[in-house]
């Protein structure tokens, strides 16, 4: 498949209000909701990408570095930052907002990965990925270093052939 797709073109907002029943104890947004929450955003931006089904594959280390508190307003944005074969990486970005008091803070960040299939459930090829901003420049070529990461953790791919990681590292691999 030669078709190609900006980035932009994948581009979701999602927006949500911390209530009651999304919160723990202390009255803050669960991790597992904010979680599903990103979830469902980077699928949307998949499924703009590819115009097909997806299925997630992977979700990188979210850490929790300030809780979103009840009645605050949560803004998720999501875009396709590079496509492989069926698969495509998608970066999330969540900030929380105290409408009251005029405070919005960006609190998570993360990358999720996803697969095109058919109705089959089987992998099918997608478009490439036109990145336009320096962000996305940016995004993009940072992408294949992570999914190389990604797949030596899951021991889908060895150290050795992890060519990106390798070069960042200056690594000399021995066997």
């Amino acid at each position: 498949m030669s078709k190609k797709k900006f980035a932009k073109e994948s581009a979701t907002i999602m927006t949500e209000m911390v209530l009651p029943n999304d919160t723990n104890t202390l009255n803050n947004l669960m991790g597992g909701r904010l979680m599903h929450w990103m979830d469902v955003v980077a699928a949307i931006a998949a499924q703009k990408h590819s115009n097909r089904i997806v299925v997630t594959a992977s979700a990188d280390s979210i850490s929790f570095k300030q809780p979103i508190a009840l009645g605050n307003v949560v803004t998720l944005q999501a875009k396709v930052t590079r496509a492989f074969n069926s698969s495509m990486e998608v970066f999330i970005e969540v900030s929380a907002e105290d409408i009251p008091a005029s405070k919005k803070t960006i609190t998570h960040r993360a990358f999720f990965t996803f697969v095109a299939v058919d109705q089959n459930g089987k992998p099918i090829e997608i478009p490439e990925v036109v990145p336009e901003t320096p962000e996305e420049v940016e995004l993009y070529e940072g992408a294949l270093r992570r999914r190389q990461l990604r797949l030596v953790l899951a021991k889908r791919m060895k150290p050795e052939d992890a060519q990106e990681l390798k070069s960042i590292f200056n690594l000399e691999i021995t066997k």
